[in-house]
């Protein structure tokens, strides 16, 4: 009986071997039957590179903050790596930094926070060798909510600075000249 078993394995090892062997084979061949492609996603191959869909697919554009502070924690500090790394490599971008929360307290102390968010971000993006001079940071407070609702686990994802990148600076930035013609 065990001899049958043990043959009855080996039998299905062989099959199962064949089996992959033909779906790589299919794969490599292009087989479009074959369910696997090494071709990219549509939509990203046409990503083209230093654009700004380039940045949020390579580098994000979101760090999360816990709530009530503006501390970057080890995960913020990994993204905002990538974000910098991107940023030195395409210096043609201005950088606008959008603080938000969605803790307790007043409109005026949320306002605060999210400024402290926005401003740690870029201080930490120009410990990296990001241009202070391409940066500019704004805080919103409780404007602009990713999710309204009551769970603290939901309520996390308002907690942020979003990084977005810019051609000109705007009316938020220390830099802006407006249209002075």
């Amino acid at each position: 009986m065990k001899s049958i078993l043990h043959l009855v394995a080996i039998i299905a090892l062989l099959l199962s071997g064949v089996a992959l062997s033909g779906c790589n084979a299919a794969r490599a061949l292009g087989d479009p039957n074959s369910g696997q492609t090494d071709d990219a996603a549509v939509g990203f191959a046409s990503i083209k590179s230093g654009s700004e869909e380039n940045f949020i697919m390579t580098a994000g554009r979101r760090v999360y903050f816990t709530s009530g502070s503006a501390e970057l924690d080890d995960v913020a500090r990994e993204t905002l790596d990538l974000q910098a790394a991107w940023l030195n490599s395409h210096r043609n971008w201005l950088v606008k930094l959008q603080g938000f929360s969605d803790d307790p307290g007043s409109g005026e102390a949320n306002i605060k926070l999210s400024d402290r968010r926005a401003k740690a971000v870029m201080d930490y993006l120009a410990s990296k060798g990001v241009s202070p001079q391409r940066m500019w940071a704004k805080g919103y407070g409780k404007e602009r909510l990713v999710r309204n609702c009551p769970e603290i686990s939901c309520k996390a994802q308002n907690r942020r600075v979003v990084v977005n990148l810019r051609e000109e600076f705007d009316a938020a930035a220390p830099q802006y000249r407006g249209n002075q013609s």
